[in-house]
């Protein structure tokens, strides 16, 4: 028992991978990871598909993708799909694709190695999320992936921590008190999410690469259903 574990709540909620080593083991582990894991994942799985995280790109990747008869996720722009959300607006059903990130995919293989039942939320599908949750345990390890610094440290993410705070209100149990300002943080900006992501840093950044239609996508709150559970090796519906 720690400081940082958070044991003494059900709801709990810290940023990335080494804030997940922290917190006390819960049921279920949610990844959160809006631009642009966690969205990509909801919207492949809405159509049917599944989505193998891998941590990075690179040879490896290429032939982890090869062994498991799925495409790869390039960068955006150089591949049919990407960590572009509307890289996977039309894909088809049945669809295998690794999907490299460092963040999001990172943060779910580390989840992996625990017991939990692992999630991807998002701004999309986080009322669903949590319903599911819900019903599948009784305490819940919320987990930001946030983006990185060039120097490869963590940054915390805004549109990480709204989407957080969007899933852990609707969660059941008591909440610690990062639980408590992430949802504290949602209910106070959820009018103005798409504005508040867009002038965002992480907005900005795919805004100014001609990437806002992938902003918009991911900050529609709510418009999904889709409940991506890792099996170990995918996220399937």
């Amino acid at each position: 028992m720690t400081p940082h574990d958070q044991r003494d709540a059900a709801c709990r909620c810290e940023w990335g991978a080494i804030g997940l080593d922290a917190l006390a083991a819960a049921d279920v582990i949610v990844v959160v990871d809006v631009l642009s894991f966690s969205t990509c994942v909801d919207i492949a799985v809405s159509r049917g598909g599944t989505v193998l995280p891998y941590s990075w790109k690179g040879d490896a990747a290429s032939r982890f993708a090869r062994e498991h008869g799925a495409e790869l996720a390039r960068a955006r722009g150089e591949a049919t799909y990407s960590l572009s959300p509307g890289s996977f607006l039309h894909a088809p059903r049945g669809l295998r694709c690794v999907l490299p990130s460092p963040n999001g995919a990172e943060l779910t293989l580390r989840a992996a190695q625990t017991p939990a039942i692992v999630l991807a939320g998002c701004l999309r599908n986080a009322g669903a999320v949590a319903r599911a949750a819900n019903q599948l345990g009784a305490t819940f390890n919320v987990c930001p992936a946030g983006e990185r610094w060039p120097d490869g440290t963590l940054r915390p993410a805004l549109e990480d921590w709204l989407a957080a705070g969007a899933i852990l209100r609707r969660l059941r149990g008591t909440r610690s008190a990062e639980a408590t300002a992430a949802v504290a943080m949602f209910e106070q900006c959820e009018a103005v999410i798409g504005d508040l992501v867009a002038q965002s840093a992480s907005g900005r950044e795919l805004i100014e690469r001609g990437f806002r239609s992938d902003v918009e996508l991911a900050t529609d709150v709510d418009a999904s259903d889709e409940v991506p559970r890792f099996d170990g090796l995918a996220f399937t519906r």
